[in-house]
């Protein structure tokens, strides 16, 4: 006769059982998902890593975009690097600080050279000379007259407008000066077009150079500089900031961004289509770092020192190459000094920097077959060379109450800087603004025009 510890055994074989399946979904379905909480805990890390070491803030979480993750996150920030994982435990990434080169996500401390602050600039004068008559089109900008809420929503951070070389107005928010670097996103492509530029003066590369990747054996071979920097390279790619995308696994879950772009599959016929990619942009600063032998430090020894940028840092990825879509920071009044020097067609202290003619070919859009229909389309607006035109391809202005020749670099979250020649005129707007807003820039270059 059976006794009822034998009896209650099968029991406990099915519990067992039912308990080892159950953490085996939970193990799978952790596995599935990790790649995406990956992208998430990876920009935590890396913001929190930048805006503390950087921007020597202390409210690195303001920074996070409204994601349902984010409730979720943990934080740990010692010395010079930043950890963040989920729930404690779960796809933890960790984000490591360097002097002069910011902070790079990598599953161990990069070694890389340290830099020494660069001396001042003379691009501009020191002290804004304050115009009245632009106070109420700045307020607008920083949303005076709307409720905290909105004007907290509408988030802009500095307004710097310079006409004729100096600055005629001048206003940050509430815990932001004009000596804090600020995250320009993708204006920094625009400033990968001014390192293009430096490389192509000195010989070390050319616009129509082809065969850019050993990797590229088929028609992505045919894949040009000028393609890459235009955003007509004709790779598979998706622009959308949400997890699991090739932007965000991209910028938070490679260490060598270059290669994993390079890995992309064609889509389109190169210089046929545009579509907007970060991913093309890294792929021509992997390019310029091959060309130049300078590794991280390229960006500063090709452009920031010769023009004195001392807060500008371009943060490299893991492999050492400048994340040259996304990450530049500066302070507002350097973000001006790019806009001058471009203005004075690449020329500083009566030293031409970049080829006579380079800012207007750069500036001038290149009719296409077709253009991308999600939000980060080029129709809005002309595309050049990675810069934003208000002239666009077909003849047609994107904003008719502007010149024609207005053109701008634009980045995630509100981030512009716009350059109009017949006005002489060059307008930083920076901010978190991760909705749709209008920023009024548009009333503000009209009332700096007027001014």
């Amino acid at each position: 006769m059976a006794t009822k510890v034998e009896r209650r055994r099968p029991r406990w074989v099915v519990v067992g059982v039912v308990l080892a399946l159950v953490l085996t979904m939970v193990l799978a379905g952790y596995l599935y998902m990790r790649p995406l909480l990956r992208t998430g805990t990876g920009y935590a890390a890396h913001s929190l890593c930048a805006v503390t070491e950087i921007a020597g803030r202390t409210d690195a979480s303001e920074d996070l975009p409204p994601n349902p993750l984010v409730p979720f996150l943990t934080q740990f920030k010692n010395g010079s690097y930043a950890y963040v994982n989920v729930l404690g435990v779960l796809a933890g990434q960790t984000a490591y600080y360097t002097e002069g080169l910011g902070c790079t996500l990598s599953p161990r401390r990069p070694v890389f050279p340290t830099s020494e602050a660069l001396p001042p600039t003379t691009l501009l004068t020191d002290e804004p000379a304050l115009d009245a008559s632009l106070d109420d089109a700045i307020g607008r900008a920083f949303g005076d007259g709307l409720s905290d809420d909105e004007a907290g929503a509408l988030g802009t951070r500095a307004i710097v407008v310079v006409k004729d070389g100096v600055i005629v107005g001048e206003r940050y928010a509430d815990g932001f000066t004009a000596n804090t670097p600020q995250l320009g996103w993708s204006m920094t492509k625009s400033v990968t077009n001014l390192l293009t530029g430096r490389a192509v003066m000195q010989g070390a590369v050319a616009l129509d150079d082809a065969n850019l990747r050993p990797e590229w054996t088929d028609e992505r071979a045919g894949i040009t500089v000028d393609q890459l920097l235009r955003m007509t390279s004709g790779l598979e790619w998706d622009e959308e900031y949400d997890l699991g995308t090739p932007i965000t696994e991209m910028l938070f879950n490679s260490d060598d961004m270059a290669a994993y772009v390079a890995g992309q599959p064609a889509a389109h016929e190169p210089g046929t289509f545009q579509q907007y990619s970060s991913g093309s942009t890294n792929l021509v600063c992997s390019v310029l770092n091959d060309r130049l032998g300078a590794g991280p430090t390229m960006p500063r020894e090709q452009l920031f020192a010769p023009l004195g940028l001392a807060s500008a840092v371009l943060e490299p990825d893991a492999a050492g190459t400048p994340v040259c879509g996304s990450y530049l920071w500066a302070t507002p009044r350097d973000w001006a000094r790019i806009g001058q020097f471009v203005l004075d067609d690449g020329v500083v202290d009566d030293v031409r920097l970049l080829p006579e003619g380079w800012v207007k070919e750069s500036t001038t859009v290149v009719p296409l077959t077709g253009a991308d229909t999600g939000e980060y389309a080029t129709e809005e607006a002309g595309y050049a060379s990675s810069w934003w035109t208000n002239l666009r391809g077909d003849g047609t202005l994107a904003h008719p109450d502007l010149p024609e020749d207005l053109f701008w670099a634009q980045g995630h979250d509100g981030q512009r800087m716009y350059v109009a020649p017949s006005l002489d005129l060059v307008v930083v707007r920076m901010g978190f603004t991760p909705e749709s807003r209008d920023l009024g820039l548009a009333e503000l270059i009209e009332a700096a025009a007027a001014s």
